[in-house]
């Protein structure tokens, strides 16, 4: 079961939720007001990577630091 990240649009609280289908998706409701105005939100986990640049490293295929940090990564 995916697990799924939402925003309330009426109090601005995020939260997870998870989902087995589309009426799942449909019934979720925020925690915090139970209101079911909720966006889902697009998020990292959602689509299986981190950039390089986003996870702190460099994208620039520099050896110091980021993801391998030149011990027999990528360069």
């Amino acid at each position: 079961m995916p697990l799924y990240e939402f925003r309330c649009r009426i109090c601005g609280n995020t939260f997870e939720e998870l989902v087995r289908n589309s009426a799942d998706e449909a019934g979720a409701a925020c925690p915090v007001c139970g209101d079911k105005d909720v966006q889902r939100l697009l998020s990292a986990s959602a689509l299986g990577f981190v950039s390089a640049a986003g996870a702190g490293g460099s994208a620039g295929g520099s050896s110091s630091g980021g993801c391998g940090g030149g011990h027999g990564g990528f360069t």
